[in-house]
């Protein structure tokens, strides 16, 4: 049995939009990771026994006061630390040297020349090793003067101490960010500190994965029986052919049928699974009770709390016809976990709740059980294609657990999510017909309630107005709008407006995350 947790990583967070960009960089490594906050206890790392920890970025500056803190333990643990940006200044201030703010910031692409020889800039390329990397910095402040035992292995420009390393302990630091993909050789780099120096090793692949959560899952749920509430989406299929692999007939799936699904989903779901995948699923028509407890609620957190407390009631009632039911099961995944409880200056900073994970009541009749809770979207696709499931299934765009209920902005009326549906079928068959679905990694119509003037033939309307979203990324953590041709938009927004009743203008989303997020709500 292969242990997918052996020799991880802790990767420490100072509040960086990158943190999550490095935890996923050294999971393509093959090696587990997790990301904590600065106040992570020495009892829970020695817990969690790490081959190594990461010093992540941070937006704040070691030099004013209130800014995050090193945690105590980082080098009373023996192992080998590498501290990126914010974590190499605050590395260097530990050690007693000095940083100062830059006369000249560092932001977007740089040199690095490498000044000494070392094992973590170890990079040999076509045979020679290399002398000079391309590299991506975002930093104000820098090293100014080395800490005792230090030694300078990498400078820029504007950084005469863009890279160091400890005379005789594995501590390291970088000026610049290994784990964006603008940095040349940053995946090696960081390879070069996770295999070569921590020596962490490369069990954490989807076979092996698959592997452990199939025995955790048998040894957690024993002889009891799991309601698995399947939305159709990728997380919640993935779990659901996971936990069959596992436990078999001990699984009920339970579609709740929320009048907030996508159009045809209830039908394309139930035979996808019943037909398909042998897996027993109960349907359940639940659209009043959801349309009752929403109206006249338009904030959003308390949107996602209603809907997470009405599916919970659904599935207690469901459960009750089943025997020895103990367990819900759920799709929750990493960035759901990240969102709900992220970072800032350290400290919990929630983005917003996930339905199912701050949108839960605190009291429920059933165990939780989240198998995915610790991977990264795109693992869990890979994780689908282990299990055997199809690629239209796996890499179908995400949606989210409260459905259109977080895409009508402002209050949830069955009028609203009539219009929203058929205009956002329209836009996804449009982007299969013309092959932009798998170019786009999400795309999707949000409804606003606002009206706006229009004109059909010569009569004058005043309808509602949509907005369409399609973003492109890796991680789910960060996205940026997807650059559709306006040829395309204009066809689709024509469709939209002459096909579905009551919307009279069409718009499209040009944020990207940060600062916005994927969904409006």
């Amino acid at each position: 049995m292969v242990n997918v947790h052996e020799t991880p990583v802790v990767i420490i967070d100072f509040g960086s939009q990158y943190t999550q960009l490095i935890a996923r960089r050294v999971r393509e490594l093959g090696v587990y990771c997790e990301i904590h906050h600065t106040d992570m206890t020495e009892e829970a790392v020695r817990a969690f026994n790490p081959a190594g920890i990461i010093l992540s970025g941070s937006p704040e500056s070691t030099l004013e006061a209130g800014s995050p803190q090193l945690p105590s333990w980082v080098f009373e643990m023996d192992l080998p630390v590498l501290g990126i940006c914010y974590g190499m200044q605050a590395m260097a201030k530990k050690f007693g040297g000095e940083v100062a703010a830059g006369n000249h910031r560092e932001f977007g692409a740089a040199t690095l020349v490498i000044e000494q020889e070392s094992d973590l800039l170890d990079i040999t390329h076509e045979g020679a090793k290399l002398k000079e990397l391309n590299v991506w910095m975002s930093h104000g402040d820098r090293v100014e003067k080395l800490p005792e035992n230090f030694v300078c292995i990498g400078s820029s420009q504007n950084a005469p101490i863009a890279a160091m390393k400890h005379e005789s302990k594995p501590y390291y630091g970088l000026q610049f960010h290994p784990e964006v993909t603008h940095s040349e050789f940053g995946l090696e780099l960081l390879g070069k500190f996770v295999h070569e120096i921590c020596g962490s090793k490369s069990s954490w692949t989807p076979a092996n994965i698959v592997e452990d959560a199939v025995k955790t899952i048998r040894e957690t749920v024993g002889n009891d029986h799991v309601l698995l509430g399947l939305s159709g989406g990728v997380d919640s299929s993935v779990v659901a052919a996971l936990l069959h692999k596992a436990i078999g007939d001990q699984l009920t799936c339970v579609f709740v049928d929320n009048g907030l699904l996508r159009l045809g989903e209830a039908e394309q779901v139930m035979k996808t699974f019943a037909d398909n995948m042998g897996v027993k699923v109960i349907c359940a028509d639940a659209r009043e009770a959801f349309y009752s407890a929403l109206a006249g609620e338009a904030e959003p957190e308390a949107k996602r709390k209603i809907i997470g407390r009405v599916f919970v009631e659904v599935f207690d009632e469901e459960a009750a016809k089943i025997d020895n039911v103990k367990w819900l099961a759920q799709g929750t995944i990493y960035p759901d976990v990240i969102e709900s409880a992220g970072v800032k200056n350290g400290k919990a900073h929630v983005i917003k709740s996930h339905h199912n994970v701050g949108g839960l009541p605190e009291h429920m009749k059933l165990k939780l059980l989240e198998p995915l809770r610790e991977l990264f979207k795109d693992e869990v696709r890979k994780l689908g294609i282990e299990l055997g499931l199809p690629e239209t299934m796996v890499y179908r765009h995400p949606f989210p657990g409260p459905g259109l209920g977080v895409r009508i902005l402002g209050e949830v009326k069955e009028e609203y999510a009539d219009i929203l549906r058929q205009a956002d079928k329209i836009f996804i068959d449009e982007l299969f017909e013309q092959n932009y679905y798998n170019r786009v990694s999400q795309a999707f119509v949000v409804f606003l309630p606002v009206k706006s003037v229009g004109v059909v033939g010569d009569a004058r309307q005043y309808e509602y107005v949509v907005s369409l979203r399609a973003v492109e990324t890796i991680d789910f953590m960060t996205a940026k709008c997807s650059a559709l041709p306006l040829e395309f938009l204009m066809h689709v927004a024509n469709r939209i407006t002459n096909e579905v009743r009551g919307i009279s203008r069409v718009t499209y989303d040009l944020s990207s995350k940060p600062p916005s997020t994927i969904e409006w709500e």
